[in-house]
């Protein structure tokens, strides 16, 4: 993947990892970045993430897809803004896994080619990326649908951040 990516950008920095990043190493990664994409299969995961991109305000566009229903949305670090914790709560600890659950193939690349453009209005600063939004997309009959997020006052991530 890193050869094919280097090949259709030679200008992008691309870091790839051989082993698991641990709190303190994914914060350190993270705050090199100008932004996330994340597209892992489960919670741990992409709330040590998401926890990385608040505490370094880091750009999160977060993608996810499991059976036949696939969500998006960017979280942008700022205080105010919601985190991806703000929309599971502190009991969001779920176990659902594309492996262990399924998912549409094809499901997997839209969600992915959403994240790509999300990525890039908020690097470029065009049009109006997903913050505090959600996009919901039920590929069984192939229906999006946006939901408005507001951040949690008692999320144990982001709540109680004060202006930087």
């Amino acid at each position: 993947a890193e050869q094919t990516l280097k090949l259709l950008n030679p200008d992008c920095r691309i870091l790839k990892f051989a082993a698991k990043l641990e709190e303190k190493a994914l914060l350190e990664q993270v705050a090199k970045a100008d932004l996330v994409i994340d597209g892992s299969d489960n919670f741990a995961t992409r709330f040590a993430v998401n926890d990385a991109c608040i505490a370094t305000r880091t750009p999160l566009v977060s993608g996810a897809a499991i059976r036949t229903e696939g969500q998006i949305s960017v979280f942008s670090g700022r205080p105010g803004d919601p985190c991806y914790r703000c929309l599971y709560g502190a009991g969001g600890e779920m176990d659902e896994t594309c492996s262990q659950n399924g998912v549409l193939a094809p499901l997997v690349g839209i969600i992915g080619s959403m994240q790509a453009i999300e990525a890039i209005k908020v690097l470029t600063g065009a049009g109006n990326p997903l913050i505090g939004r959600l996009m919901l997309l039920d590929a069984l009959h192939m229906e999006w649908r946006t939901v408005k997020l507001k951040a949690d006052p008692k999320c144990p991530v982001c709540s109680g951040r004060g202006a930087a």
